[in-house]
């Protein structure tokens, strides 16, 4: 059974930086998409940033040139790394597991493997 557990969540000023960390245990298919996905109180869970297989990855444009996600396959572990942080960035943020639909997106239905979340708190 596949488990997915985030750390490295916390509270910081803007302009600061988190890693955020996603070990997950189970068996997961190398070529699963892996992604990183955030949800505040009262809106949808949005996707951050997605890594395929092969390592290419995708993130949403408001995190473009700050976050930065990776994967280090070896200790099957997913990262997010979060510099320049902004107060908008605030919420929980998620990481997520799935087969994608023949290549990998950013929608919620395509993954089947959630984490239980990590809180990321940033103040002006």
């Amino acid at each position: 059974q596949v488990q997915l557990v985030e750390s490295g969540g916390g509270s910081v000023q803007a302009g600061g930086s988190l890693r955020l960390s996603c070990a997950a245990s189970g068996y997961i298919d190398r070529l699963y998409c892996m992604a990183w996905f955030r949800q505040v109180p009262g809106k949808e869970r949005e996707g951050v940033a997605v890594i395929d297989g092969d390592g290419d990855t995708w993130d949403t444009g408001s995190v473009k040139g700050r976050f930065t996600i990776s994967k280090d396959n070896a200790k099957n572990t997913l990262y997010l790394q979060m510099n320049n942080l902004r107060p908008e960035d605030t919420a929980m943020y998620y990481c997520a597991a799935g087969p994608g639909v023949g290549y990998c997106v950013s929608s919620v239905d395509t993954y089947n493997h959630w984490g239980q979340g990590t809180q990321v708190t940033v103040s002006s």
